[in-house]
């Protein structure tokens, strides 16, 4: 018979300030838990909910489980010190999921500074009348390497659009003197386009300057 496994031992930080990571809970369909990897993922035993004995199947090989801590934007609100850490126990239909998303994300397993989200999608069938349905998941996985990538620089300032330059409008010369109209006269032709443009033209087709 295999030798039972003890319970995971608590991080340094976690017995010396007497806490620990909650669990990430699921209580309705629908539910996700969300974040990235914090923790290199470990497997430990599973433990009876009541009695906390050690879990074994009927051949007596140990009951395991992967144990994921993530980063979430969950917070409870009756904790003033809770900073979202969530620990996610991985087993039953929960492991086939993960197991799929990863491959699915062509990882080789979870990483640390990669992205796991697991919901809670539905109920299984209840093969045992004094225990309620098994739960189904489903799960999505973005690897380390590429939630680097897709993850903004904070330090970075946004740019601002760019838009190609307005084209230059050309420049029609204008005639030095123009009979019967006054340089002021003159001037004010030339600052309208359509008007500058037709005196172009005219001085161009005859060879000297419109009368007026």
């Amino acid at each position: 018979m295999t030798t039972p496994q003890q319970h995971q031992v608590p991080s340094a930080d976690d017995f010396l300030m007497g806490g620990g990571v909650p669990s990430a809970k699921f209580p309705a369909i629908g539910t996700s838990v969300s974040g990235r990897i914090t923790e290199r993922p470990t497997v430990e035993q599973q433990r009876d909910y009541t009695t906390g004995d050690l879990k074994f199947w009927d051949d007596g090989k140990p009951q395991m489980q992967l144990v994921v801590t993530l980063a979430t934007s969950e917070r409870d609100p009756e904790n003033p010190e809770d900073d979202g850490a969530r620990r996610l126990y991985v087993k039953g239909q929960m492991k086939n999921a993960v197991a799929s998303a990863v491959r699915q994300a062509g990882a080789r397993g979870l990483e640390v500074g990669g992205v796991l989200s697991v919901m809670y999608s539905g109920d299984g069938e209840r093969k045992n009348p004094r225990f309620n349905a098994p739960k189904n998941f489903s799960a999505e996985y973005v690897p380390a390497a590429a939630n680097e990538l897709h993850t903004p620089d904070p330090t970075a300032q946004p740019q601002a659009p760019q838009y190609p330059a307005p084209a230059a409008v050309p420049q029609q010369a204008a005639p030095a003197v123009v009979p019967g109209l006054t340089p002021e006269q003159l001037r004010a032709a030339m600052a309208n386009p359509a008007t500058a443009a037709l005196l172009a033209q005219q001085q161009a087709a005859q060879g000297d300057v419109p009368q007026f």
